[in-house]
């Protein structure tokens, strides 16, 4: 109220409405879904690569957690599939190494039986 006993309306600014609004966390949400891209195209390569911007969002986005509040399960939820997805690449390509070295000998076979066989013996040692 005003000195004149009635009532003064309240003002709405860009500020007010602008405070009302729950604050969001963009580097998180990009990280939560990069991170579920990666761990999904792991196996492939692919997602290692995918994983290391996931994970650099997810740092940036518990970064602005920390300033905002805002994302932090978010935030975690992306370091860690981003995390996750560069180790199962890393393992994949270690594998992959591993297998080729194992049966370098059997890249050049006359028919898929036989490939099939020299596989087998130079894995089992026969």
């Amino acid at each position: 109220m005003n000195t004149r006993g009635t009532e003064t309306p309240i003002q709405h600014t860009a500020f007010t409405a602008a405070a009302d609004r729950p604050r969001r966390n963009g580097p998180a949400g990009a990280a939560v879904v990069l991170g579920v891209i990666a761990l999904s195209t792991s196996i492939v390569f692919v997602g290692g690569l995918i994983g290391v911007v996931g994970l650099v969002l997810g740092i940036a986005g518990l970064v602005t957690a920390g300033r905002t509040g805002a994302g932090r399960g978010r935030a975690i939820a992306g370091v860690v599939t981003s995390a996750l997805a560069i180790v199962v690449s890393v393992l994949a390509a270690v594998l992959l190494v591993w297998y080729a070295d194992k049966t370098q000998d059997c890249y050049q076979p006359d028919s898929l039986q036989q490939y099939r066989q020299c596989v087998q013996q130079h894995l089992t040692g026969n």
